[in-house]
């Protein structure tokens, strides 16, 4: 029999609630007394949980980018050849922020707004180490492929940003994206081809020779 949901706890409603708001109008365009009604609380209750709109904000962004590293360690610990698990890292990134349209564009606010926070709260101190997690197993991966001979050498950090440009900023484009594709961005089937595009763009770019299918690994290299 299956198990009841169970319901969100008033931590979870304002984080739920500061998402989505924070998402439309930025961090300076937020109030925490909106963030507290449109949760159902008092401001007094809100501030239980979070001492100043810089703490919510940076909870906020870290939940998005906890949850985002917990799929895409799950994806590479299935396996497989560098390609295989690139594909599928690309998959899993891309279905998670074409299935929650806040995320995308918070990640990208974050970036700039970042000025408005000082940098010392222990809520952005774990969004860093989380970030800075997630793009070490990106680059691990990145390296391996390189070192097995199956992806050409590169400069890891700079596929990394490209790759990061093309899923994040995709979802964050909104009416732009939208006129640019002539479609939504978020209808699943635009979904399922931005997977195929980057993948396109981003694995073949990388592929060590036209030749070898992607999938296929080739010899590592005899270092001289």
């Amino acid at each position: 029999m299956p198990q009841p949901a169970l319901k969100p706890n008033a931590r979870d409603k304002i984080l739920d609630q500061a998402e989505g708001l924070f998402a439309r109008r930025g961090f300076a365009g937020i109030g925490i007394s909106e963030v507290a009604e449109a949760a159902g609380l008092g401001k007094s209750s809100l501030f239980h949980h979070f001492r100043s709109k810089a703490e919510l904000y940076a909870a906020v962004i870290g939940r998005i980018l906890a949850r985002i590293e917990t799929i895409l360690m799950r994806s590479l610990a299935a396996g497989g050849t560098p390609t295989e698990r690139a594909e599928r890292w690309i998959d899993v990134l891309i279905d998670t922020l074409g299935a929650h349209p806040a995320y995308a564009r918070l990640l990208l606010r974050s970036l700039f707004e970042d000025d408005e926070l000082g940098g010392d709260l222990p809520e952005e101190l774990e969004a860093n180490d989380t970030l800075r997690r997630i793009v070490a197993a990106g680059a691990v991966l990145l390296k391996e492929g390189m070192a097995s001979g199956e992806f050409r050498e590169a400069s890891v950090p700079h596929t990394l940003q490209t790759l990061i440009g093309a899923v994040v900023f995709h979802f964050a484009s909104g009416e732009f994206g939208d006129e640019m594709l002539g479609r939504p961005i978020f209808a699943p089937d635009e979904i399922r081809r931005r997977k195929s595009e980057v993948k396109a763009i981003v694995l073949r770019g990388l592929a060590a020779s036209p030749s070898v299918a992607p999938g296929s690994p080739r010899k590592p290299r005899r270092l001289r």
